[in-house]
């Protein structure tokens, strides 16, 4: 009798054959969602925000990485893991926003925080906390480094049909500079001419900056 009620009280509890609860895993689940929530407020909010000036991909940054882990998460006993993890970069490489291009930074931005999703919900018990939480530390250090140390900045193209077509001269640049940063109010790094026309004189020019100034105000329109 007494290894009857044994075996009841060990045994979890199931509705329609399935467990309603497993402490071991659902604590688990919370450990490590929590760890990537925070891991993620941490780059989207205050590596990748600061420097960019954009809260477009918010939305996108967080909602795709909670789906992310959660699918890793629940089919880790599937035993699909490393294959698993690879498909899923292979479809997200493959995937494009047709109606609004994502820069490079962002689509970087995009490849680190599925990353870090996958690699918090794929680990196994070989991989210990300490080493779940250095790798996740590493992340975070080299993103603040290249950031905020190396002061990398992102860079960005605007079109323009210049009409002041006397200064589309090799020997007029400073003018050029001068008169297109004087008309946009942005400090140009440097112009590419793409099409020159004579007859209605105007030409189509490539103008590049940055999209964070000096001061870390944004430059974009």
């Amino acid at each position: 009798m007494d290894q009857i009620q044994d075996t009841i009280i060990s045994e979890p509890l199931r509705w329609l054959g399935i467990k309603v609860i497993n402490p071991e895993d659902f604590t688990q689940l919370l450990v490590r969602f929590g760890l990537n929530l925070l891991v993620l407020f941490i780059v989207v909010n205050y590596i990748y925000s600061k420097n960019s000036n954009r809260k477009d991909f918010y939305f996108s940054y967080f909602s795709i990485s909670i789906t992310i882990f959660v699918l890793c998460f629940l089919l880790e006993s599937v035993k699909l893991e490393l294959g698993f993890a690879f498909g899923l970069f292979a479809i997200f490489g493959i995937i494009r926003y047709r109606t609004d291009p994502i820069p490079i930074k962002e689509m970087t931005y995009l490849f680190v925080i599925i990353g870090i999703s996958v690699i918090n919900a794929l680990s196994n018990k070989k991989v210990s906390h300490a080493e779940l939480i250095f790798t996740n530390v590493v992340i975070v250090l080299t993103l603040w480094i290249l950031e905020k140390i190396l002061i990398l900045k992102q860079e960005i193209c605007l079109v323009i049909n210049y009409e002041n077509i006397e200064n589309i001269n090799i020997n007029k640049k400073t003018e050029l500079y001068a008169d297109i940063q004087e008309r946009t109010g942005i400090k140009v790094k440097r112009i590419e001419i793409e099409e020159v026309n004579y007859l209605r004189d105007v030409a189509k020019i490539k103008v590049y900056h940055d999209i964070n100034g000096a001061n870390g105000e944004s430059n974009t329109f």
